[in-house]
């Protein structure tokens, strides 16, 4: 099973979608023959190169309930283990980021990538890194797993850009519009950061389905098959 998440770098709710998902993997039975990759999605692509505190563009945009707001997620991030620190955050453009993943699992495979999304989330939102900044950057593929010459070369050219570009478009051509959003196979979606139970549910639903389509695709195929008995002389009455 194929499970594509878009997500961004900057959004606090991925960080719990993927931790729940994660969870509910742990306890899907057949998690051995799920295969996870990140896709990018970019809640602001319009956000400067120059890193700016999180607090004060939140409260710009949203106004008073934005501290309200951090502080749900906070709770809600608490009981998944995994600690929000807003005050320390940055408001950083995340195209970077999404490009670095983009070559973790195109050079280093799924796992990998994996490990490099949820660093870069950490990193975002427990420790204050500005994830547009290059050299932050590199030291985070580091500790994933990733060769730092590698990622210092790619990072300083536009290698992968035109990639992650015509990604992002076609997460909007799918109608994509909010983040987390699971898409299983390509054809069944999920979206936002649902209880761990949600998605192992979902899980076994989509491998039931898969079967069901499997075993009426081998019907049709045996339908379509001509009798050996029916074939003569180089042709065969259907």
């Amino acid at each position: 099973m194929k499970v594509e998440i878009y997500s961004d770098i900057a959004c606090p709710w991925c960080w719990i979608g993927k931790r729940r998902f994660d969870q509910a993997l742990e306890r899907f039975a057949g998690r051995d023959d799920v295969e996870v990759i990140y896709r990018p999605y970019q809640l602001v692509p319009d956000a400067p190169a120059t890193a700016s505190p999180h607090r004060a563009w939140l409260a710009e945009r949203y106004g008073p309930q934005s501290r309200a707001m951090d502080d749900r997620v906070t709770e809600l991030g608490r009981a998944e283990g995994l600690t929000y620190d807003f005050d320390a955050a940055q408001h950083a453009n995340t195209f970077l980021g999404h490009r670095l993943l983009h070559l973790a699992e195109a050079e280093y495979g799924p796992a990998v990538q994996g490990v490099l999304k949820e660093l870069l989330l950490k990193a975002h939102f427990s420790d204050g890194v500005d994830v547009g900044d290059r050299a932050a950057l590199t030291e985070v593929a580091v500790a994933a797993g990733l060769d730092r010459q590698r990622v210092v070369e790619y990072l300083a050219g536009d290698e992968g850009a035109d990639e992650v570009s015509a990604l992002l478009a076609e997460a909007r051509d799918l109608g994509i519009s909010a983040v987390p959003t699971f898409v299983f196979e390509g054809q069944w979606a999920v979206q936002g950061g649902q209880e761990v139970d949600t998605f192992v549910k979902v899980l076994e639903q989509v491998t039931a389905d898969m079967a069901a389509a499997a075993d009426a695709s081998e019907a049709a195929a045996a339908r379509r098959t001509p009798d050996a008995d029916a074939c003569a002389d180089g042709a065969c009455a259907v």
